[in-house]
């Protein structure tokens, strides 16, 4: 056993230790234990892929474990990329969470104790299964796991429970159909390893290749928050304990990403145009859409949450463009293209760890995630306040946050795949090109929203204005994803090494390209450079040197006190500034066609003249449109064959035993016909 089998051991070990923990350690220390159990883990997990990253590999291989199947694990660079991401996040957030859950908030009961290192184990472990059964026995753990946690606070608030169907439905329905896809694969490649899926699956043909990318594709891509099949995320995010939050929006929806790219990719060997252009467009969707009702919330968790959905398809957007220019043999830049999503998956884990654990600060201090009843906390929570400031710095994309790498990589890959030959990619590139700028300008509005209205704001509520900074621990955990945010901005060279062994595993152009540069992003194919930190140090100097000159040649008059005129209004209030809802007004109005906001004015009359009026009420509410029209029709349908299927449950007998036999004979009718 290498390194790395003796780590990943090791990680398993502490993080099983964590449920005895959580069952039989008394209340007040149970949130420290568990913790340090999976902090350990998490820790220790990211190491092991480290290791895996640096260009070293492990595999391990149990056939009697697991009936009928066994378990069999292996670890390559690519695995270990989404081990050191899910670890780390783990680790941030198990700091976090136990001094957060240790103050009465995110559930402190024995059982929601004990799933949380089963959820971070299993975060570690899907990477490193190598078999279709020990995949899905993992992936299935996952998704249980985090549904238990999703459910926490399920006995305070009504709406936990609703995000608890919709997540549990969705995220099942997805299991099924990646379920349907892998079998068939392995039916077809007479083996359910992943050796064996990769040796045989260039004998299989077109159609079968096909079928199964396309049922990956939709199961991977709801577990990503994927648009149309994104309902779940936007309700189960925000309802999660907030550590939670952070490990589903960081870690767990990564993985989604991870199994596109290995089925698709590497087991497969990658495909047809059509693949990749069906990957492109949900990912542009997704991008579109999820930070246009980002823009739109006036909840800060569903705004992050929805963030991640765009976030996420940015992601999925070069995924497929490197898919679509390895089908049209331009290598170079489809290497630098996944590249490019990979680097941006890294970096959003980053921010948008900090920026849920900073939600969650603002929540325990308040107890209202509602924007419109915040404000004032700079002044009384200073240090989240910075904090959130670093996260949404990170998720405008713009130097020098940790986001604009990502971007700026993804942009590059896409003017570089312009010289391929081919109508297809001279009218898709531009189009990503442009719904990349798109949603950065849009994620501008949004954060400086939040930013602004929740942080900067005169307070809005009495809870706001009572509300104090977040204790040591909780600090401590958004420290630890606020030292990456500020790494990943300062140094993102240093990723390159381990970004290109990823993009060899999956096999998708050529190697190497991204080269290790410390400070400074090189490509291999191209005569571009970035250094982050030089723009930083060019900012910092320029911001210095005008300060200076207005020092040295501004007259200074003589400063007088006085009141300023305020046009008879009295001194500024809360209800003078921008709220939430105000502030996304104007792009509302410029995407009302896409959008379809309700919108209603009650006037409430005097009871002795309706000339009077005592009250105007103006109501407006923006559903989602994706939801109402593809979701609502299906449940509605689903709610009406219940209904009618009651008819049949009459109590009789007889008619059950009607039931049998009709059935009976209907399957030996098939039989008899097909055979």
């Amino acid at each position: 056993m290498n390194a790395i089998g003796a780590l990943l051991a090791a990680a398993t070990v502490t993080g099983a230790a964590g449920v005895p923990a959580a069952l039989v350690v008394p209340i007040r220390a149970r949130p420290a234990v568990v913790g340090v159990c999976v902090a350990v883990c998490g820790a220790v997990g990211a190491v092991a892929g480290a290791f895996a990253v640096a260009g070293r590999s492990w595999s391990l291989d149990l056939p009697t474990w697991l009936p009928a199947a066994g378990l069999y694990f292996a670890v390559d660079a690519l695995s270990g990329l989404f081990m050191v991401v899910s670890g780390l996040v783990v680790v941030a957030a198990a700091v976090y969470g136990a001094a957060y859950v240790g103050g009465g908030h995110g559930g402190s009961g024995r059982w929601t104790q004990a799933v949380l290192p089963l959820f971070a184990l299993t975060l570690l472990l899907v990477p490193a299964a190598a078999s279709v059964s020990t995949f899905l026995v993992l992936w299935e753990s996952m998704a249980l796991t985090s549904l238990l946690l999703v459910l926490t606070e399920h006995r305070v608030r009504g709406s936990v429970r609703s995000a608890g169907v919709w997540y549990a439905v969705l995220t099942h329905l997805g299991f099924v159909v990646i379920l349907a896809g892998l079998a068939l694969f392995a039916a077809r490649a007479h083996g359910e390893t992943f050796a064996a899926l990769r040796a045989g699956a260039g004998a299989m043909s077109p159609g079968v290749r096909g079928t199964v990318f396309v049922l990956v594709l939709v199961g991977f891509a709801s577990k990503a928050g994927a648009v149309p099949l994104h309902a779940w995320l936007p309700r189960a995010h925000p309802e999660a304990p907030s550590h939670v939050s952070a490990l589903m929006s960081a870690a767990m929806v990564n993985l989604g990403v991870y199994g596109i790219v290995r089925f698709g990719m590497d087991l497969l060997g990658g495909g047809p145009r059509w693949w990749w252009l069906l990957v492109m467009g949900l990912g542009a969707l997704s991008a579109v859409y999820g930070i246009l009702q980002a823009a739109l919330a006036g909840d800060l968790k569903r705004l992050l949450a929805d963030s991640t959905s765009e976030n996420l398809g940015l992601v999925l957007l070069g995924v497929g463009a490197a898919g679509l220019f390895a089908a049209v043999r331009a290598p170079a830049p489809a290497a630098l293209a996944l590249a490019a999503a990979l680097v941006h998956l890294v970096n959003h884990a980053a921010f948008k760890t900090l920026a849920f654990l900073s939600a969650g600060s603002v929540v325990r201090a308040t107890g209202t995630r509602d924007l419109d009843a915040l404000g004032g906390l700079r002044a009384r929570m200073p240090v989240t306040t910075g904090l959130f400031a670093l996260a949404a710095l990170g998720a405008v994309a713009l130097p020098p946050g940790n986001g604009f790498v990502g971007e700026w990589l993804l942009v590059q890959s896409l003017l570089e795949g312009l010289a391929a030959d081919g109508t297809v990619v001279a009218v898709v590139a531009p189009i990503a090109v442009a719904v990349i700028a798109l949603t950065a300008g849009l994620a501008a509005a949004t954060f400086v929203k939040a930013l602004g209205v929740g942080f900067l704001a005169r307070p809005r509520s009495p809870a706001a204005r009572r509300a104090r900074e977040a204790p040591a621990g909780m600090l401590a955990g958004m420290g630890v994803a606020a030292a990456a945010c500020v790494l990943l901005a300062l140094a993102p060279g240093a990723l390159g090494g381990g970004i290109s062994n990823a993009v060899a595993v999956a096999r998708v152009g050529e190697a190497d390209p991204l080269r290790p540069g410390g400070a400074t992003v090189r490509l291999e194919a191209m005569s571009a450079a970035l250094s982050p930190l030089w723009l930083v140090l060019a900012l910092v100097a320029a911001g210095a040197g005008a300060a200076a000159l207005v020092r040295v040649f501004a007259r200074r008059p003589r400063r007088r006190g006085a009141p300023l005129w305020d046009c008879g209004a009295g001194p500024p209030s809360s209800r003078m500034e921008y709220t939430a809802t105000s502030f996304a007004e104007p792009l509302q109005r410029v995407f009302d066609d896409v959008l379809a906001p309700e919108q209603d004015v009650d006037v409430t009359a005097h009871a002795e003249s309706a000339y009077l009026v005592e009250r105007v009420r103006y109501h407006r509410r923006v559903p989602d449109r994706i939801e109402r029209r593809l979701y609502e029709p299906i449940v509605a349908g689903a709610r009406r064959v219940g209904e009618a299927a009651r008819q049949l449950g009459s109590g009789s007998v007889h008619r059950y035993l009607g039931y049998g036999f009709y059935g009976l004979v209907a399957v030996l009718i098939v039989l008899a016909v097909t055979r």
